[in-house]
């Protein structure tokens, strides 16, 4: 008899920065890479968030969004959990990330009972302050946040995390990356029933 495959979990991954070079994109780009190799049974998908126009709920119409923002909502719904790559604004989550939060969060909230994970990179703590706002956020919103192992990256202090194009290329950090991966899988699938 054939061994059943593990199920793959699909991830929704959000970066809060807009910005091109953004290490926090980065972050989920590296992401994304162990997914296809180092890692089995994950597959991560990069969600876009830049095209969200500002909260306005005068944009809902009869209990239906813009297509922009029902396609995003689709992307969460359609996700078994969540990466979010939050770098820090004003010790708090950045206003990209916040807004595209808000837009899935309204009725029917799509966050709710989504096992969830978050990468940050910055100077300083890392971003880590961004962090513990966005898990007060997740409070409200019923998102299930993996406690350990928690990554927060100084970016600029050496050895250099990133090279040139912006692509992670410290293998610590690297190694870092997979142990969240791999406890949000594994937290997944307990909140699955499947582990």
């Amino acid at each position: 008899m054939a061994a059943m495959a593990s199920p793959v979990i699909k991830v929704a991954a959000l970066s809060g920065s807009l910005r091109k070079g953004s290490y926090n994109t980065s972050l989920i780009r590296s992401a994304i890479e162990l997914s296809k190799g180092a890692i089995e049974g994950i597959q991560i998908e990069h969600v876009q968030i830049s095209t969200l126009p500002l909260l306005n709920t005068d944009l809902e119409k009869n209990g239906t969004y813009p297509p922009e923002i029902e396609a995003f909502r689709q992307k969460i719904l359609g996700a078994d959990s969540i990466l979010f790559a939050s770098p820090e604004y004003n010790y708090s989550v950045a206003a990209p990330l916040k807004n595209a939060i808000d837009w899935a969060s309204r009725a029917p909230n799509v966050w709710a009972g989504k096992p969830a994970a978050i990468l940050s990179a910055g100077g300083g703590f890392g971003g880590g302050r961004s962090q513990y706002h966005l898990r007060q956020i997740g409070v409200f919103l019923d998102l299930h946040f993996i406690n350990k192992p928690e990554f927060f990256l100084n970016a600029f202090q050496p050895p250099s995390k990133f090279n040139s194009d912006g692509d992670l290329i410290d293998e610590e950090t690297k190694n870092r990356l997979k142990e969240v991966l791999l406890s949000l899988k594994t937290f997944t699938l307990q909140l699955q029933g499947k582990n």
